[in-house]
């Protein structure tokens, strides 16, 4: 029984964050076709839900995984340091289950409590290779697959296991150091993407608060000044009607960009679509406030 329940993964809330951001999405839809129908009366345009929606969807799941890509980072970075003492204890003479044991006094950060969940099963006569394959398990990382398939390997083998974890726990290192600079020179490319965006809500605010009203007023003085020469027809007129539609289309042009750049950075900086999910949603939460309250 107790074995059980140490085999027991995480729970992933992934499937009732889709679900709540589903209903979310749907309830923003519906507000925004009852009001394009003329059903109800709302203080957002329609094409503002639709930024809520776009919000709700891609910004609790992006945040979530997001946090579960950081929780797992923080592992991995630790991982070296665990085996590095496994191997240290391995070298002494002790068994890879005594060593797993000694070693999990030490502080990992958050890989301590797997540690102590390994620990815990191995003193409960769970062998030491099926103690590491639930601890791949429950971790779920490409690293740590890896990593603890090549000890196990070595572990049946019989073979020099402390060595083993030594090369392991330094391929680890060098691996976890490639990460962090990969995560540092994309962290400018990220830096470029949101001060581009930024300098475009920049450059849409200055054409809707200067440009469009002097074509609006210019449009109105020409429009007045045919009326009174008595001048029914103009060559080129001022379609000044057209100024509410070419605002729109800035907007819209501001929602397609928040969603695609933060689509984009999130990809650039980590590989994840979840993780530019979060980065599209804070983009297009950005827009809205700028474009819309501010």
């Amino acid at each position: 029984m107790v074995e059980l329940e140490l085999e027991k993964e995480k729970k992933d809330y992934t499937k009732l964050i889709l679900g709540v951001s589903g209903a979310m999405v749907g309830i923003f839809v519906l507000l925004a076709v009852a009001y394009m129908v003329g059903g109800i009366t709302l203080p957002y345009e329609p094409v503002d839900y639709l930024v809520f929606a776009l919000i709700s969807f891609m910004g609790p799941i992006g945040f979530y995984k997001s946090r579960q890509a950081k929780n797992i980072e923080e592992i991995e970075k630790r991982l070296p340091d665990f085996l590095r003492d496994v191997a240290e204890a391995g070298r002494f003479g002790m068994t890879l289950a005594d060593s797993i044991v000694v070693a999990s006094e030490g502080r990992y950060g958050k890989l301590t409590p797997e540690i102590k969940k390994m620990a815990a099963q191995i003193s409960w006569g769970v062998p030491a290779s099926e103690a590491l394959r639930l601890f791949t398990k429950r971790v779920k990382t490409p690293m740590v697959e890896r990593m603890m398939l090549i000890v196990i390997k070595a572990s049946d083998a019989g073979g020099a296991v402390a060595d083993v974890l030594s090369m392991v726990a330094h391929d680890a290192r060098e691996n976890m150091i490639k990460k962090q600079q990969r995560k540092i020179e994309m962290s400018t490319y990220l830096a470029v993407i949101y001060i581009s965006f930024l300098v475009y809500i920049v450059t849409i605010i200055i054409l809707n608060a200067t440009f469009l009203p002097k074509m609006q007023e210019a449009g109105q003085a020409v429009a007045e000044g045919a009326q009174a020469a008595g001048i029914t027809n103009l060559p080129t007129p001022l379609e000044v009607e057209l100024i509410p539609a070419i605002q729109l289309v800035f907007y819209l042009s501001v929602i397609a960009h928040g969603a695609g750049d933060g689509i984009m950075a999130g990809v650039l900086q980590t590989g994840r679509i979840s993780e530019g999910m979060k980065h599209a949603s804070i983009m297009l939460l950005m827009g809205f406030l700028m474009l819309r309250v501010l």
